[in-house]
């Protein structure tokens, strides 16, 4: 990794000063300031983030949206507990999803009685789409 300056008085006269925590430490040569390199983290992109956090509130469990998504269920606990993610909490219905292509995706509509007495939300998924179907708890 490339330093460009020292974080303390951003001088960019510094040397190598041993390695700790299998880390290079580093020592400024203006002010004697010795520092490491940053570890950074694999950093998961922002539409990954949004889609796991939509389909938490849509329902899913987090091992579910693991499954669909590719990303850790951790990670998306992680997520809706940063942002204070609360879902709406309605005990009469339930949902269910399918992973569907755009030809299959077009044949489920055409029936009538998949839309009827339900609510549909059909988000993208690469090149596939996820259709979230509530339907009411049967009595």
């Amino acid at each position: 990794m490339n330093i460009e300056s020292c974080p303390n008085c951003n001088s960019d006269e510094y040397t190598k000063s041993g390695v700790i925590n299998n880390r290079q430490r580093y020592k400024c040569k203006k002010c004697n300031y010795f520092f490491t390199v940053n570890k950074i983290g694999k950093k998961i992109d922002d539409y990954y983030v949004n889609k796991s956090l939509q389909l938490y509130l849509e329902g899913l469990t987090y091992r579910e949206i693991e499954r669909i998504l590719g990303v850790s269920h951790v990670s998306i606990m992680n997520w809706v507990k940063k942002y204070n993610i609360k879902r709406p909490y309605n005990s009469k219905y339930h949902s269910t999803y399918k992973i569907l292509n755009a030809t299959e995706l077009g044949v489920y509509f055409s029936d009538s009685k998949n839309i009827k007495g339900a609510g549909v939300v059909v988000t993208e998924l690469g090149d596939k789409f996820m259709l979230i179907k509530w339907e009411r708890f049967k009595d």
